[in-house]
């Protein structure tokens, strides 16, 4: 579907969805990986997984952000605008989405509000080639890290406007580490395919306990 612009449109027209994934039932959506919205439109309970603390998520996070950072230094000149058929996004516009969803946190919170426009940013002009975008995600990672030094305790129960619906800092957090983890995954799975290697193993334990879709796409 996200290789079909056609289609994308025609299912937003149909849904009202803003974008994907989606689910509609009997008129109604919820977009985006978010089971307690799929729960509610079953109509069912749902009893979301205990979060891991607020400071683990963070040393999660910039781990996360470190080996993306590896990564991209890797990928060739060349190969920074090959798109993959699952997905129309460039290798360049993924990882640069990486770093800046990650900073989108700190920005949220700091606004108070999380628009979505954000996560649909592409990769600036200036940043051409693997170096450029991974010391984009350095400085990232930095202002991150002045961020969570600088957190009052009660910081993570604020709640911040999102585009999806009011969440809590602690959700927020949780949502994003999760989210850059799930594309530094395929981002691994992608320059595998195309021969750049050898790559450092996955950090999968940082994976551990945080609500990843099973799926890579």
């Amino acid at each position: 579907m996200e290789g079909n612009p056609e289609a994308r449109a025609e299912l937003t027209r149909l849904l009202g969805a803003p974008h994907l994934p989606a689910v509609s039932i009997g008129g109604r959506v919820a977009h985006g990986w978010n089971p307690p919205a799929y729960a509610k439109l079953l109509g069912i309970e749902y009893e979301a997984p205990r979060k891991l603390p607020p400071d683990e998520l963070g040393r999660r996070l910039d781990r996360i952000l470190a080996h993306a950072g590896r990564l991209v230094e890797r990928i060739p000149d060349d190969r920074m605008d090959w798109k993959p058929p699952q997905r129309d996004r460039s290798l360049r516009d993924l990882a640069f989405h990486i770093f800046r969803l990650s900073l989108s946190f700190a920005d949220g919170m700091d606004m108070g509000k999380f628009p979505e426009g954000w996560l649909g940013e592409k990769a600036p002009a200036d940043l051409v080639v693997g170096p450029a975008v991974a010391r984009y995600g350095a400085l990232v990672r930095a202002r991150l890290g002045g961020w969570f030094e600088g957190a009052g305790p009660g910081e993570f129960a604020r709640v911040i406007d999102v585009y999806y619906g009011p969440q809590s800092g602690h959700d927020l957090l949780e949502r994003t580490t999760w989210h850059a983890a799930q594309h530094l995954r395929q981002l691994h799975v992608m320059l595998d395919e195309l021969g750049v290697g050898p790559l450092d193993p996955l950090p999968t334990v940082d994976f551990e306990g945080l609500p990843m879709p099973a799926s890579l796409w």
